[in-house]
């Protein structure tokens, strides 16, 4: 008797505190369920979202201290969370657009979701926020270049002469200058920046890509669209861009090579022209001291390219 009660009482102990399937499903679910945490990433943009009633945060050091703790919690519960710029300026001009009220949690989630699909975000992999805000920077910055680009070439239209898309075919021939430079560079790991002057700012584009002795260049999609966009616009709006490139390899010394575009092609630099313009200042025009281990070479030549833009 005394064992059956022993059993009748663990029974009923144990179903007490057994998780129940739906519950247990839900868990499944949620660990299935992405998130992503809208990041205010310096003092003035969390200043600026203070002026909202309902924003629980008065210090940014404890907020981002909060976030980091949140981070690790999904991790912990297996989530997989990405990491948005959270921009005030953005979201005020949001909620007006879409008619919210900026000062709800719940207008900066469906926000911190819209930004999620199309803006610039880091994949939180365990790193700690002062390595991951950096890289979320960069890739904001990056994102509104390619953006503005982007719009640059649209609004260029169509050719008078031909009716070709004048963006489009600057487009095509810019990836196929980058697609021969690439494969003239030979194997390596390779950091090229473009840069080319617009009516309102200076574009700068970089590109880091690596290359096996054997087989082409292991390229990101995405950063090889934004550095070819860069370079499109150079040659529709015929300004004075050019080209960087910097060959890196084991046992020898890096390698930098530089381009000038004229006329829609990547003119080779000579090997004085590119140390001039790595060892100068660009902002002062003071002469900066050269790196040791590095080679300052001319731009080699990439070939022929019959794709020329019409317009």
């Amino acid at each position: 008797m005394a064992q059956t009660n022993n059993t009748k009482r663990t029974t009923e102990h144990n179903s007490k505190h057994r998780t129940a399937p739906g519950t247990t499903l839900r868990r499944i679910l949620r660990r299935e369920a992405p998130s992503t945490v809208g990041l205010l990433v310096d003092e003035q943009d969390f200043a600026a979202m203070r002026r909202y009633r309902t924003f629980p945060f008065d210090d940014h050091a404890a907020y981002l201290h909060q976030v980091e703790r949140l981070l690790t919690t999904l991790t912990a519960q297996g989530v997989h969370t990405t990491i948005a710029l959270f921009d005030p300026e953005d979201y005020a001009e949001f909620c007006a657009e879409s008619g919210l009220d900026a000062d709800t949690g719940a207008s900066r989630s469906r926000f911190t979701a819209e930004i999620a699909a199309a803006g610039a975000t880091v994949a939180y992999t365990g790193q700690r926020l002062t390595d991951l805000i950096p890289l979320l920077v960069s890739r904001a910055v990056r994102r509104a270049t390619w953006e503005y680009a982007t719009l640059v070439l649209t609004d260029l239209g169509a050719c008078a002469d031909c009716g070709q898309d004048i963006g489009r075919a600057a487009f095509d021939r810019a990836s196929h200058l980058l697609t021969r430079l690439l494969e003239r560079a030979g194997p390596g790991t390779h950091h090229l920046v473009c840069s080319t002057p617009t009516e309102n700012d200076q574009l700068l584009a970089v590109l880091q890509t690596h290359r096996d002795p054997t087989g082409p260049a292991r390229l990101d999609t995405s950063e090889g669209a934004e550095f070819a966009t860069v370079l499109a616009v150079a040659i529709a709006l015929e300004k004075p861009g050019g080209v960087v490139l910097r060959t890196s390899a084991p046992d020898t010394p890096d390698r930098v090579h530089g381009w000038r575009l004229a006329h829609g092609a990547l003119a080779p630099l000579t090997a004085g022209e590119v140390f001039n313009a790595y060892c100068t200042d660009a902002e002062t025009g003071e002469p900066v001291s050269p790196e040791s281990g590095v080679e300052y070479c001319g731009g080699f030549d990439i070939g022929a390219d019959p794709a020329e833009p019409h317009h």
